[in-house]
C-alpha cells in the first residue's frame, strides 16, 4: 500500500485536511504517475487519458470505503498538464465518465490571495463564493470559502449526495482560504460548506457567505449555484445621468417599502408579488404619487419573513420570496427606466444566530467578537461584526459595492449606525468592553465606516449613502478628511421624534411645547438631513400615523395633512413609508398588503393621497424647496415665536432671488382670519397648496388662490402679506414677479 493507514482512514473518514496531498495525479520516482480517487458509488474505476487510443487504466482499491488508485504505465503523460476522466462502473453495472476535481490547479492568483488576506480585494465576490466557469474545456463551478480555523472543509450538494468525503476543497494555508473546482456542477445546484473545525465543535454544516441566491423553499438554508452574468440591462441613460439627479441640491422624496406587504394576489390566496409584478406596479404608484426614489426594505435573503429582512443570512443574495436574481434585476431596470432611483436598506451592524449563517463559522468566532461584550447585541438577539478583522471588513465593503456594481442601485441606507459606533449600545455599566483609551467609541467600527465611505464614494460618486444614526455624533454626513464619517445623508431623528411628538398633544395644548416644531433650526445645519417618517413609527403597538393624530375624524385627516405640509415644506430630503400616503388606519402588518380598499371609503383617504402627490410634485418643480436644502441661506424664519396661536412662519429660497416659498402652519382647529406675516419680496404670492382644500377633504378655508403682498414691514422684512390661516392647515405660497 502506497499510503499509510492513517491517512487512508482520514480519507475515507473525511477528516483529511489536504486532499491535494494525495488525491490526484501523483509524479513518483523516475516520473511515474499515480492517480488516487475517492469514489465510494464505483464498483470498478480507471483512468482514461486525452489519448483516445490508449486503453483505460485500471485502478485498485486501497480502501472498501471507496479510495482507489492506480499507476499510469510507462510512457503515460507528465503531470503538467495531465488531462483525464475517471471512468466509474456502479453497482448496477452502468459506466460513466467522469472529471476529476484534483487534477485541476488552484484558480486563485498570489495576487487575489493578497489582496484578500489583507482585506483590500473590494471585488471579493468574484473571487468567494460559487462561480459557474470553464476550466482546460471542462464546465464546472469554482467554490471558495474563508475559513481560516477549519481542519476540513467540504463542498457538498446535490451532486454529491450532501457527502462530505466526496469533495474536500484545497486550503491556502496563508490566509485560510479553501477553493476547488467542481467539474460537471451546473447552475440551479444546491450547496453548502461542510466545516470540520480545529477546535473541536460539532461538524458544521453552513450556508456559503457570499451565495448570490439561494434555494427558494423553506427553510431556505441552502445556497443555490447561479450565474449572475447576461443580463442586459436597460437603464443607460439613468445610469449616465444619475450623478445629477441625486446631487444634494436636488429634490430626494422616498417611498419606503416593504416588498411582502405593499401589495399582494388576494385573488390567489395572498401570495406574494414577484419582482416583475412589483417592478411596474411600484413604478405605476411611484410615478403618479411625485416620488424620486423607492427605498426598501432589506431584500437580502432572511429566513425569518417576520424580521422585515433586518436578519439577514444572505448577504450577496435577493431574497428568493420574490424570484430569482436576474428578476431582481429586471425590478431595479424597470424603475430606472421610469425615472425612479432604487434605495436598499442594508445591515453591517448585526446578523442572525441561525445555525447556517455567519455565527461560529468555523468553529470559531470568525465574523464576530469572541468576548460577549463585543459580541451580543442585546436589543436583537443577534452577534456583531468583528468590523477590526480585515477579512470581515472586506466581506462588508465588499457587499456594499456589489449591490452598486451587480444590481445597478442608486445608493445604500445604513441601518443602526448607532449600534455600531457605540460600545455601549443598550448595554449596562459592566456589559461593555471599553476601547483602549477608555471610551465608549467602537475604534474600529468607526474606521471601517469611514473606509466604506471612502471605498463606496471613491468607486461611485454618483451614489447616495444614508446613515441611520440615532444620536448627535458629530459629523456624520461629513467628509471623510473633513473629520466626519463620509455619509452623504443622515436621518433625521431629533426632527421626526419632536414633530410626532407634539402632533400627539392636542390642539389646545399645543402651545406648551411650541419648542418641539422649532428646536429642530438649532443644529438643522451641521448635517446634509433627511426627514423620516419612516417603518419604525408605524408599528409595535404605535399605531399608524392617522392615529396618532389628536381629535375627531375630520381633525385627524387635518393634522395628518398638516403635518405632510410642514415636512415637506422643511428644509431637508423626504421619506415616507408606504401607507402614509393613504392615510392608513391600521398601523403596518408585515403579513398582508396595505389597505388599498381606504381610497374608496369616501374622500379622506383620497385626498391625503391627492395631496402628498401635490407636495411632492411642487417639491421637485421648486427649486426653493429643495436647492438649498443643506445651507442656511436656503430657510428664514418670518415668525418662530407664536406660541400663543400655535402657527409658524418662514420662508424657503433658491439660488434665484426670485424663487420664494412661503410656508405657514396653523396647528389649532382655529380659522385665523387677518393674520399679517412679513415676506421678503413685493408681488404676488400664490397659494399652490392648502391642506384644508376640498380636494384633500378639507373645510376650503384659504386665500381664493393667492394674494399680493403690501408695503407694510413685518417680522423684519420689508413688505407683508395678510392671510387667513385655514384651521388645522398648512399652506405653501410660491412668489411671482409683480
Amino acid at each position: 500500500m502506497s499510503l499509510s493507514p492513517d491517512i487512508v482512514h482520514a480519507l475515507v473518514t473525511g477528516e483529511h485536511g489536504d486532499p491535494f496531498s494525495v488525491l490526484g495525479p501523483h509524479l513518483g520516482p523516475a516520473g511515474a504517475v499515480t492517480v488516487r480517487a475517492f469514489l465510494p458509488e464505483a464498483r470498478r474505476a480507471a483512468v482514461v487519458t486525452a489519448d483516445t487510443g490508449a486503453p483505460a487504466h485500471p485502478l485498485k482499491p486501497l480502501h472498501p470505503a471507496g479510495l482507489w488508485e492506480g499507476r499510469l504505465p510507462d510512457g503515460a503523460p507528465g503531470l503538467a498538464p495531465l488531462r483525464y476522466r475517471l471512468r466509474v462502473t456502479g453497482a448496477d453495472g452502468s459506466v460513466r465518465d467522469i472529471e476529476d476535481p484534483y487534477r485541476f490547479p488552484p484558480t486563485l492568483s498570489n495576487y487575489d490571495l493578497h489582496l484578500l488576506g489583507e482585506g483590500t480585494h473590494y471585488r471579493v465576490y468574484d473571487k468567494l463564493g460559487a462561480h459557474p466557469a470553464r476550466l482546460d474545456g471542462v464546465d464546472g463551478v469554482i467554490f471558495a470559502v474563508w475559513a481560516p480555523n477549519a481542519r476540513r472543509v467540504s463542498v457538498v450538494g446535490d451532486w454529491n449526495g450532501w457527502d462530505g468525503r466526496r469533495h474536500p476543497m484545497r486550503l491556502h494555508p496563508a490566509n485560510g482560504i479553501w477553493e476547488l473546482f467542481v467539474p460537471a456542477v451546473a447552475e440551479g445546484a444546491r450547496y453548502k460548506f461542510e466545516i470540520l473545525s480545529r477546535s473541536g465543535a460539532p461538524l458544521a454544516l453552513k450556508a456559503d457567505p457570499y451565495a448570490v441566491c439561494f434555494e427558494p423553499d423553506e427553510p431556505r438554508t441552502a445556497s443555490v449555484v447561479y450565474d449572475l452574468s447576461g443580463y442586459e440591462w436597460k437603464d443607460t441613460e439613468w445610469m449616465a445621468g444619475r450623478g445629477k439627479r441625486q446631487a444634494l441640491s436636488r429634490p430626494m422624496s422616498i417611498y419606503e417599502v416593504h416588498l411582502g406587504s405593499w401589495r399582494r394576489a388576494p385573488e390567489e390566496g395572498g401570495r406574494f408579488l414577484s419582482y416583475r409584478e412589483l417592478a411596474d406596479q411600484l413604478a405605476d404608484h411611484a410615478t403618479e404619487m411625485g416620488f424620486t426614489h423607492v427605498e426598501l426594505l432589506p431584500v437580502m435573503e432572511h429566513p425569518f419573513y417576520g424580521s422585515w429582512g433586518y436578519q439577514t443570512i444572505g448577504y450577496y443574495a435577493p431574497t428568493r420570496r420574490f424570484g430569482e436574481p436576474k428578476d431582481f434585476m429586471a425590478f431595479v431596470d424597470r424603475l430606472h427606466q421610469r425615472g425612479i432611483g432604487v434605495i436598499l436598506d442594508w445591515v453591517p451592524a448585526h446578523f442572525p444566530q441561525d445555525a447556517h449563517g455567519l455565527t461560529y463559522f468555523d468553529g470559531s468566532h470568525l465574523y464576530e467578537h469572541a468576548d460577549p461584550r463585543l459580541r451580543e447585541h442585546p436589543d436583537w438577539g443577534t452577534r456583531v461584526f468583528n468590523f477590526g478583522r480585515l477579512e470581515v471588513a472586506n466581506f462588508l465593503i465588499g457587499n456594499a459595492l456589489y449591490w452598486l456594481d451587480r444590481y445597478h442601485v442608486d445608493g445604500l441606507r445604513v441601518d443602526a449606525v448607532a449600534s455600531m459606533i457605540y460600545l455601549d449600545y443598550s448595554r449596562k455599566p459592566g456589559e461593555w468592553l471599553p476601547n483602549p483609551f477608555g471610551g465608549r467609541e467602537n475604534l474600529d467600527a468607526i474606521a471601517f465606516v469611514k473606509r466604506l465611505n471612502e471605498v463606496v464614494y471613491g468607486l461611485h460618486p454618483d451614489v447616495v449613502m444614508v446613515a441611520e444614526e440615532s444620536t448627535s455624533w458629530p459629523g456624520v454626513s461629513r467628509p471623510v478628511h473633513l473629520g466626519g464619517l463620509g455619509f452623504g445623508l443622515k436621518w433625521n431623528m431629533g426632527w421626526m421624534h419632536d414633530v410626532l411628538e407634539y402632533m400627539r398633544h392636542e390642539p389646545i395644548h399645543r402651545k406648551y411645547h411650541h419648542n418641539q416644531l422649532t428646536f429642530g433650526m438649532l443644529y438643522a445645519w451641521t448635517e446634509n438631513f433627511l426627514l423620516p417618517l419612516s417603518h419604525d413609527e408605524v408599528v409595535y403597538g404605535k399605531g399608524s400615523l392617522l392615529r396618532k393624530m389628536p381629535g375627531d375624524e375630520w381633525q385627524r385627516f387635518a393634522n395628518l395633512r398638516l403635518l405632510y405640509a410642514f415636512m415637506w415644506g422643511y428644509p431637508g430630503k423626504k421619506l415616507l413609508f408606504m401607507g402614509g400616503e393613504l392615510a392608513q388606519s391600521d398601523e403596518w402588518d408585515h403579513e398582508r398588503s396595505l389597505d388599498w380598499h381606504l381610497l374608496e371609503a369616501g374622500p379622506h383617504h383620497q385626498g391625503v393621497k391627492r395631496l402628498v402627490a401635490d407636495l411632492n410634485r411642487l417639491y421637485r418643480a421648486e427649486p426653493a424647496l429643495h436647492e438649498l436644502d443643506a445651507e442656511p441661506e436656503g430657510f428664514r424664519w418670518m415668525d418662530c415665536s407664536d406660541s400663543e396661536q400655535s402657527v409658524v412662519s418662514f420662508v424657503r429660497f433658491g439660488r434665484d432671488p426670485r424663487s420664494l416659498v412661503l410656508c405657514m402652519c396653523n396647528f389649532t382647529p382655529v380659522p385665523r382670519r387677518g393674520y399679517r406675516v412679513g415676506v421678503p419680496r413685493a408681488g404676488w404670492w400664490a397659494e399652490v397648496v392648502n391642506t384644508d382644500s376640498a380636494l384633500y377633504g378639507g373645510s376650503d378655508v384659504g386665500n381664493g388662490g393667492g394674494l399680493r403682498s403690501e408695503p407694510v414691514p413685518w417680522h423684519g422684512q420689508p413688505h407683508s402679506v395678510l392671510l387667513t390661516l385655514p384651521p388645522l392647515g398648512g399652506l405653501l405660497l410660491r412668489y411671482t414677479d409683480p
